[in-house]
């Protein structure tokens, strides 16, 4: 990555989401000029690294109808055939599964993968065990959407709390229109996404592999009623 490309990564604004932990680490700063110097250096610490957290920077989708995204920075941990979460209705016939983990270091906002209509979003609460721990889609705290693209395959994503997530935010509705690359939510605090691939679509990514949320292709879709 060239420098100005990191320059702009690290300086990128920050997601709503972030603007209450933002203005809390500054308000401690300012309040801590008055009380306490330490108080002071741990609010503006904490103002700094929420601003780094919660970077929202732009990203360029591919613009291929029949690419599907990442929907997350993050690495590549769990890749196999399982079933799609039993809360969204879409059979238990399994289908290729490609986890991404996003550390403290990622970038956080969550990308839709595919142009498409949300049938169906799940939310369902759980633990917070370590996102990328075994177990940890089914057992821990999640968010799940369902997306039909326009000729009817259906595609999920999944947005997984982690060892210190304790918020899931999910900005669509069941019924929006959604367009590959855009934004849809964010996972405050270390992660993890899930993306389930429409039957008979096998993904292009490997075990390790590093995500760029909006930007990375993890599967072609062939024409429907193509395997």
């Amino acid at each position: 990555m060239a420098l100005a490309d990191t320059v702009r990564l690290v300086l990128a604004p920050p997601h709503p989401a972030g603007r209450p932990f933002i203005l809390g680490g500054l308000a401690a700063f300012v309040v801590g000029l008055f009380l306490s110097h330490w108080l002071a250096w741990i609010g503006l610490l904490f103002a700094a690294f929420c601003l780094y957290f919660f970077r929202d920077p732009e990203r360029v989708p591919p613009g291929r109808p029949e690419a599907v995204l990442a929907p997350s920075d993050g690495k590549v941990i769990a890749l196999g055939p399982v079933p799609p979460p039993p809360e969204l209705g879409l059979g238990d016939t399994p289908r290729w599964r490609v986890g991404v983990f996003l550390s403290l270091v990622d970038v956080h906002v969550n990308r839709v993968p595919v142009d498409g209509t949300v049938t169906r979003i799940a939310y369902r609460h759980g633990r917070f065990h370590d996102a990328a721990s075994v177990g940890a889609a089914e057992a821990n705290e999640r968010n799940a959407l369902a997306i039909r693209l326009a000729d009817g395959r259906e595609i999920a994503v999944v947005q997984i709390a982690g060892l210190l997530a304790r918020r899931i935010v999910c900005d669509v509705h069941e019924g929006d229109a959604v367009q590959a690359g855009a934004r849809f939510g964010i996972i405050r605090f270390g992660s993890r996404t899930d993306l389930y691939l429409p039957e008979g679509v096998s993904p292009r990514v490997a075990l390790g592999q590093t995500m760029v949320g909006g930007e990375t292709v993890i599967a072609e879709l062939p024409p429907a009623g193509h395997g």
